[in-house]
C-alpha cells in the first residue's frame, strides 16, 4: 500500500488560489516566508493540500517513504503546521505561543496575528535543525 501524501509537481500559486479564506491564505504566506528563510529551500506540494519543506524518510505500518520536515496546509477550520515537534507531546513553549491547539503532530492556528511570531520561528529553526534537513 503506497502513501497518499508524496511530494508532486503541483503549483502552489494556483492551490492557494483555490483557498476561499482569504485570511488563512495570508497566514500560509507568513508561515511560509519564515519556513522559507529558515530552511532555505523553496516549497513542494505534498499530496492536493499541503505545502513542505525538505523531505526526510518517514516509517510506519506501511514501510518507509519520504515525508516533508516541516509543512504547512490553510485549512478551513485553522492553518495547520506540521513537524514542529518529533511526538505526540508539544514543546512546554507552545503555552507561550499565544492562541492555538494541537493535534497528532500538528499545530492549529486560527489568526497568525495573534501569536508569537518569533517563537514559532524559534520552534521551527529547531526543528529544522533537528531533523538534519540542512546539513
Amino acid at each position: 500500500m503506497a502513501i497518499k501524501t508524496q511530494a508532486n509537481d503541483g503549483d502552489i500559486e494556483e492551490f492557494l488560489a483555490g483557498v476561499k479564506n482569504q485570511r488563512r491564505v495570508a497566514d500560509a504566506r507568513t508561515v511560509m516566508a519564515i519556513f522559507e528563510e529558515i530552511t532555505g529551500t523553496a516549497p513542494r506540494m505534498w499530496g492536493p493540500s499541503i505545502i513542505g519543506y525538505g523531505s526526510q524518510p518517514y516509517t510506519n505500518t506501511t514501510g518507509t517513504h519520504e515525508w516533508f520536515v516541516m509543512g504547512l496546509s490553510p485549512r478551513a477550520a485553522a492553518l495547520t503546521i506540521y513537524g514542529l515537534w518529533d511526538d505526540y507531546h508539544p514543546d512546554p513553549r507552545f503555552e507561550d505561543l499565544g492562541p492555538h491547539t494541537v493535534g497528532k503532530g500538528c499545530l492549529y492556528i486560527k489568526r497568525v496575528e495573534e501569536i508569537d511570531l518569533e517563537l514559532l520561528r524559534t520552534l521551527a529553526t529547531e526543528a529544522w535543525q533537528r531533523s538534519g534537513a540542512g546539513d
